[in-house]
């Protein structure tokens, strides 16, 4: 079995928790190297398990430290990248931009350069992976039409903007001195260990503490909804198989307006709390839409289901009520 040592930034995160798990899990022979640099969205607790494998290394640390990247290439000899590490929460990216463009841009920047120098142009059995967002296309009309790989990009807030910048410095660097690398750019994802800011944890939260749910707009704006775990196996599938230079689109082929999508929530959560039917959606409480406010989203992943075998698995309401679950053992630690 080959060996190789990969390098999973923002690890200790949301989805590159998954990744983790699933890299260590599933390659025990590969030698998993996490760094993170532990902010409020990142916690060991999300890689608990992972923590305890001898194929697996942390390392605190910032992706825009040069000196400590260059290390962690030189001293676990790396040979594959999958970049998660980003600031992705289009609120806070509104009140601070220049944050987002330090981590998410200059970030990534360190890495490539990183990558670039360590390899110094023997690129065989070398893979470097950017996974970024459906949001860099910008919006979708409410009736008809999909996000593909050929969609151009027209990012609207300083988040999709970041990353839309962050994926032309990938392709530059592939263009430029050939590294090898791919990109992946999902829709919304849903599920366990996602920091209670975005929508899915916190309306749980305030279902759970009967506090209001704040909705933006009338509601109509609709997203694609990926669970977190089929995001993982898709990244698995492009990181090992995907085709140098391409891009990769992963979708759950699963809209939802954001309206329908909380009353979905609301039947859920109060079903497991035993409570009547219908009786948080008094909580719901329409406010001032949100700048920038993309309308819909939807992306198309024939591409990687044709060309890597890849197809999303989890139901979503049996992944719904998964995530719910996990959030009501979490709210009550």
């Amino acid at each position: 079995m080959e060996k190789r040592n990969i390098l999973i930034t923002g690890g200790a995160g949301f989805i590159g928790s998954h990744v983790v798990e699933l890299m260590t899990t599933k390659y025990p022979h590969y030698h998993i190297v996490t760094l993170d640099k532990l902010t409020y969205a990142g916690s060991l607790d999300n890689i608990a398990e992972a923590l305890k494998r001898p194929n697996h290394t942390f390392v605190e640390g910032d992706i825009c430290d040069k000196e400590l990247v260059e290390r962690i290439f030189a001293e676990h000899h790396i040979d594959g990248v999958m970049h998660l590490a980003a600031e992705s929460h289009v609120d806070r990216s509104i009140s601070a931009p220049m944050l987002f463009a330090m981590n998410n841009i200059l970030g990534t920047i360190t890495l490539l350069e990183a990558a670039r120098k360590a390899w110094a142009g023997n690129y065989a059995g070398k893979r470097f992976h950017h996974i970024s967002t459906d949001e860099v296309y910008g919006a979708l009309p409410l009736e008809g039409g999909k996000f593909s790989e050929e969609s151009r990009y027209e990012p609207h807030s300083p988040y999709s903007a970041s990353k839309a910048s962050s994926d032309h410095f990938v392709r530059a660097y592939h263009d430029t001195y050939g590294l090898p690398a791919v990109i992946t750019n999902c829709s919304n994802n849903y599920g366990e260990r996602q920091y209670p800011e975005k929508l899915i944890p916190l309306f749980i939260n305030n279902i759970v503490k009967r506090l209001p749910l704040p909705v933006y707009g009338t509601g109509c704006n609709v997203r694609d909804w990926l669970y977190v775990g089929d995001h993982a196996a898709a990244l698995d599938a492009v990181f090992h198989r995907g085709a140098d230079g391409e891009t990769y689109n992963v979708g759950g082929d699963n809209e939802w307006t954001n309206i329908e999508l909380i009353k979905r929530l609301i039947a859920v959560v109060d079903s497991e709390l035993g409570r009547a039917e219908g009786e948080s959606l008094a909580l719901i409480t329409h406010i001032e839409d949100r700048a920038g406010h993309d309308l819909r989203y939807a992306i198309d992943s024939t591409k990687l289901q044709r060309d890597l075998g890849w197809k999303p698995t989890m139901e979503f309401e049996e992944g719904l009520r998964r995530t719910v679950r996990w959030y009501l053992n979490y709210f009550e630690k």
